[in-house]
């Protein structure tokens, strides 16, 4: 065996010792696929397989190493363990032998095992020769209908390895498309979620798609749907050249708790009903975030706007921006997004009708589209004598915008000038 897969998968790397693990015990799944392929990890995902007392396994190194103990499933014995920079599965051999357990899974290069105690690589389906051809193919049929939500990690798989799906593999996925309904939401979601993350992602998601797994959880999707997600792409590599700060933002979370990026937000929202309600509709089904959903909603509602941006007086800018908030980034790439598959792109700098919006966006003392309040809500109700109401939030806007224009400066100038326009209305 390459040396390069044993110093990979070497039990020194483990955040536990080897003997903790009975003999025999196998790692499997896709830290030794990945092992294999010569990928290292920085957060070790581990995988393993005991004949028996798994659960036992788990608790027993979870207690000692003061790690978190989940379990997982109770009937079938599985459970995980959870340290600082690693997690480890532990789960007990369903078949009669560890070849039986292994026909079992998804795809042939999923199926390899090593034993640590002898640094063994257990190969029945000939994983390894399928990851040497970069293919992903299935081991039966029977395994994608017991499990259908594999239907879709085929093309999440292919995606960020960088394979390609067997023929065959895939004439069976297209056959077993409809019993991807059978897999409840948040499961397909999830594996939407790694494909909307990555460049990589976009022509599987068209695969998929083309394939009808897509067609119940996306029924707005068409072939535009298809061309603007592609586009997405391609504004972004624009947007990063051009703009590395807005591109820096594109590729950060929505939230710490939420991995899906803008730029994902901007890809969704491509394969949604342009109907900012209707869209909203389905991704409530689909469980995401309110975040997620906001994010989404927001670019469709005010991606039109943003393409009139060269017309817009100050005042409409900075509403806009009050509108758009966080989402801008996201809202931005929508809109040229639009434009490529519409053919409204032009000319040497097609980022040309959204340069001022931008510029203002990306200087943090632009007091359009970053106010800098110069009063506050609670000095402008004792100002006017005047109760908490909607009224005070429209006062502060006249104030913003004012100031943003140059007509006043400090925070006298602001109540004095809160007086007059409270006194014309």
């Amino acid at each position: 065996m390459n040396n390069s897969i044993v110093d990979i998968l070497d039990a020194q790397n483990w955040p536990f010792s080897l003997e903790w693990l009975p003999q025999p015990a196998y790692m499997v799944g896709g830290a030794v696929r990945d092992a294999i392929l010569g990928r290292s990890r920085e957060y070790l995902d581990l995988d393993f397989m005991i004949p028996d007392d798994a659960v036992k396994v788990a608790r027993a190194i979870a207690k000692h190493y003061r790690a978190g103990f989940v379990l997982l499933d109770a009937e079938r014995n599985i459970a995980r363990v959870v340290f600082p920079h690693a997690t480890a599965d532990f789960a007990q051999q369903e078949g009669d032998s560890l070849l039986t357990d292994l026909q079992r899974r998804d795809f042939t290069i999923n199926a390899i095992a090593y034993n640590p105690h002898t640094q063994e690589i257990i190969d029945p389906l000939q994983g390894c020769a399928d990851i040497e051809a970069c293919l992903l193919r299935m081991i039966s049929p029977q395994n994608l209908q017991d499990d259908p939500l594999r239907l879709m990690r085929a093309y999440r798989q292919a995606a960020q390895l960088g394979f390609t799906i067997e023929p065959t593999t895939q004439t069976t996925i297209r056959t077993l498309a409809a019993d991807i309904n059978k897999v409840a939401s948040e499961r397909v979601r999830v594996e939407i979620s790694y494909l909307l993350d990555s460049y990589q992602g976009t022509p599987w998601l068209k695969s998929a798609w083309e394939d009808n797994l897509l067609a119940s959880f996306f029924t707005n999707a068409n072939r535009e749907s298809l061309e603007k997600l592609a586009a997405v792409d391609q504004v972004y590599n624009l947007i990063r050249e051009t703009y590395p700060q807005l591109g820096e933002e594109l590729q950060k979370p929505v939230r710490d708790t939420i991995k899906t990026t803008w730029l994902a937000i901007a890809k969704l929202a491509c394969l949604l009903h342009p109907n900012p309600e209707i869209a909203e509709i389905e991704l409530q089904e689909l469980t995401y975030s309110r975040a997620e959903i906001r994010g989404v909603t927001t670019s469709l509602r005010l991606f039109p706007q943003f393409k009139k941006a060269s017309y817009m007086s100050l005042r409409e800018q900075y509403f806009l921006f009050q509108d758009v908030g966080v989402v801008f980034s996201a809202t931005t790439v929508l809109a040229l997004a639009d434009d490529l598959v519409v053919g409204a792109m032009s000319g040497d700098n097609p980022l040309c009708v959204y340069v001022p919006l931008i510029n203002r966006y990306l200087n943090p003392d632009d007091l359009v589209a970053h106010p800098s309040p110069l009063v506050s809500g609670k000095e402008v109700i004792l100002a006017l004598n005047i109760p908490a109401s909607p009224l005070v939030g429209k006062i502060l806007s006249e104030i913003a915008i004012a100031q943003a224009e140059g007509k006043i400066n400090t925070a006298q100038e602001a109540l004095e000038f809160a007086k007059q326009v409270t006194g014309d209305w």
